[in-house]
């Protein structure tokens, strides 16, 4: 028998009005039937963490840590069963759900500790000529009430990088979930009710972005919200909120050059790595490739072999590389982008087929730059690679892009690699490595039209604390 999930709103989880079948991107089962919230629904919500306000800010810095120490080691004793809900709701293979919990882990432990560094510093109050006798201070305080909307491909270890910098500088949270990812919220709330976190301080609400999330964003309660998915929801989002401080995780077309390498095999493994992981549906997913003419063959030779191995099927199987898409709809959209690079001339050298949900790892040589391949977040297991003959023309090739999140560059030269932190149009570059990499203590964001502001646990709480000063006459 399917189960039926319940809405958390103040520590109470209860029945929804609604409810709606929950099927497994891969094979297309049921396996849940989820609460769908209504508008009074998200009211209730937001009044319960506006009043949980007052205790969590009265929580010590220790008491916090706690809570979310707590939450890590629970994270650890369910890490079979949180991964095998990734399993069902996002097709996330088997292997790779569990590296996402494991990140989780380390997230809400990077959270615990961060908790106990919110500190202020001492203002020379006397550096100015009307400051003296004077000692002024400053403390961080929490904003109060955070909207958390977040999207599926991460639904563990994303909401972790909201929920965790919030609690740890006292917040209150309303988290909507992506509505294909639900079950990992519902299981991050058990945990965290567990934990002993005051009731109302998270709230777990579930439906459509433009009906739950605009009830959010409008909100006078809300102070903040912190949201990752697409420019246009976020767009959206920015102009809606008004003076409400916004965080927007929106994604890239992430960009990698290879200039000159010591181990082309190597690379071209780290490149499928970054490619194709979780079939592409990762924001720094690597989407272009521009390799240097004279080694263009070798890589292509091992980067098409490699991806070539690559096993597509049941995200259940241990061996299984990569699943669906998380839904046909979006499959659909990538075939039709797929024939229209062919349509242009852009060669194929590997995959390129549909079978319902999922794709093929699909690489296209020498695509036009204006091809919605190249210049608009595909978020899927495709791949550009194309070939440049001097330097300065692949710096330029990464920059035109609408998108600015992480780039990554390959170069023996020192000289280059401090060239392509200066030059290139990102919020991280990556030397000798893919775009697709993050720890999760790192600052992390973009520019241009990936976002604004830095998650990473230390960066979030920056964001998501207010900043008082104190003046002392003497």
């Amino acid at each position: 028998m399917t189960s039926e999930k319940q809405l958390f709103i103040n520590g109470i989880w209860r029945s929804g009005a609604s409810l709606y079948d929950l099927k497994s991107p891969y094979s297309g089962e049921v396996v849940a039937r989820i609460p769908i919230a209504h508008k009074n629904d998200v009211y209730e919500a937001i009044d319960s963490a506006e009043q949980a306000r007052a205790q969590m800010k009265q929580l010590t810095a220790l008491e916090r840590s706690a809570i979310l120490e707590k939450v890590s080691q629970e994270f650890e004793n369910r890490f079979e069963e949180c991964a095998q809900i990734l399993v069902k709701e996002n097709a996330k293979p088997i292997k790779s759900a569990r590296a996402e919990i494991q990140r989780t882990i380390e997230t809400y432990k990077f959270a615990a500790e961060e908790a106990k560094r919110l500190v202020g510093e001492m203002i020379p109050m006397d550096a100015a000529k009307g400051g003296m006798g004077r000692i002024g201070f400053t403390k961080k305080e929490p904003l109060g009430v955070i909207a958390a909307i977040t999207p599926f491909n991460f639904p563990f270890n994303l909401v972790a990088h909201k929920l965790g910098p919030a609690f740890a500088a006292g917040n209150t949270v309303v988290l909507k979930p992506a509505s294909q990812t639900p079950l990992s919220a519902i299981m991050t709330a058990e945990i965290f009710e567990k934990a002993g976190l005051p009731p109302g301080a998270l709230n777990v609400v579930i439906g459509k972005g433009g009906e739950v999330g605009d009830l959010l964003v409008t909100h006078p309660s809300v102070k903040l919200i912190t949201f990752t998915g697409s420019v246009e929801v976020g767009l959206a989002i920015k102009e809606k909120a008004g003076l409400k401080k916004v965080i927007l995780e929106l994604g890239s077309n992430s960009g990698v050059i290879i200039d000159s390498v010591d181990d082309i095999e190597a690379v071209a493994a780290r490149c499928v790595e970054g490619a194709f992981s979780f079939s592409g549906q990762v924001c720094i997913s690597i989407q272009r490739i521009f390799v240097n003419e004279m080694i263009l063959e070798d890589f292509l030779q091992a980067f098409t072999k490699k991806a070539s191995e690559l096993k597509i099927g049941d995200p259940q199987q241990e061996d299984t590389d990569l699943s669906s898409l998380i839904n046909e709809k979006e499959a659909l959209r990538v075939e039709e982008w797929i024939q229209v690079a062919k349509e242009s001339g852009a060669g194929i050298a590997q995959g390129g087929n549909r079978n319902g949900a999922v794709i093929e790892p699909t690489i296209i040589i020498n695509p036009a730059s204006t091809l919605a391949i190249s210049c608009q977040e595909v978020f899927a297991p495709i791949v550009s690679v194309t070939s440049y003959k001097e330097w300065d023309e692949a710096i330029d090739l990464v920059n035109d892009s609408q998108y600015g999140l992480q780039a990554g560059v390959y170069t023996t030269s020192v000289k280059k690699s401090f060239d392509a932190v200066d030059r290139l149009e990102v919020g991280g570059v990556i030397v000798n490595d893919i775009p697709s990499f993050r720890v999760d203590q790192m600052p992390y964001g973009g520019v241009k039209n990936s976002g604004t502001g830095r998650e990473g646990i230390k960066y979030s709480i920056e964001e998501m604390s207010e900043l008082k000063l104190a003046v002392f006459t003497q």
